[in-house]
């Protein structure tokens, strides 16, 4: 049980503090963070928590990354689906938590303000299509796996793990913000989409198939090409 716990509580702080920056903290008048800050605050959740839970659980945070490191091998089926139950629980309970304090601004309203919900098309950042979302989610989480996957290879340098994934996210949200908000994280996604409801529930399904075909890509291409296991 204390693995998911710490599932739940490593998604609440990845949800809180990512999108947390980029609701209350991107666009603040005068010291506002903007996407490099929105970026690393995504980069830095990932790198605490990684050190402070990663013995416990993993550090997963996240169900592509879970459904990745099965097909890579690393884990096992039958812990699949509580660990996505941890994740989205954390998520959510960090949306719930991220929509109280935000609705204390007067004229607050997470539909039109898109409460830092992933989209496509005229919910786009940079009104990209519904393809180059597509293509964009995928690309950027089968790298992400990739990178997980190296990073904790046993023949990678010990201890230095958390910060090759930690950046790695960080500069998947350079990329992608302006195309999808970024998710390449179905728990991160659900954990403010629901808040928010409408356009943001409609378009929730790319951001849990896009991430999960693209961790399966990555962690397939890192096992069969990359990895010991095919010399």
């Amino acid at each position: 049980m204390n693995r998911y716990l710490a599932e739940v509580f490593g998604t609440f702080w990845l949800v809180l503090g990512g999108c947390g920056s980029a609701v209350l903290a991107a666009a603040f008048p005068d010291v506002g963070i903007g996407l490099l800050g929105v970026s690393l605050a995504f980069g830095l959740t990932v790198l605490t928590m990684a050190f402070a839970i990663g013995h416990i659980s993993g550090c997963h945070l996240n169900p592509a990354v879970t459904v990745g490191l099965w097909i890579g091998g690393r884990f096992e089926a039958k812990e699949i689906l509580p660990y996505i139950i941890a994740q989205v629980i954390g998520g959510i309970l960090a949306g719930g938590v991220l929509y109280i304090i935000a609705s204390g601004q007067n004229g607050f309203d997470p539909v039109s303000s898109g409460f830092a919900s992933n989209g496509y098309g005229e919910h786009s950042p940079g009104q990209y299509s519904l393809t180059a979302a597509l293509v964009t989610e995928v690309v950027m989480t089968a790298m992400f796996l990739i990178v997980i996957m190296g990073a904790t290879d046993d023949r990678a340098p010990k201890g230095f793990a958390p910060i090759a994934i930690g950046l790695c996210l960080t500069l998947i949200h350079l990329i992608s913000i302006p195309v999808t908000n970024t998710s390449v994280n179905p728990a991160r996604s659900t954990g403010v989409a629901l808040y928010v409801g409408d356009w943001a529930l409609s378009q929730l399904w790319l951001f849990w198939l896009a991430p999960i075909v693209g961790a399966i890509i990555g962690a397939w291409v890192y096992k069969t090409l990359i990895s010991s296991d095919s010399e």
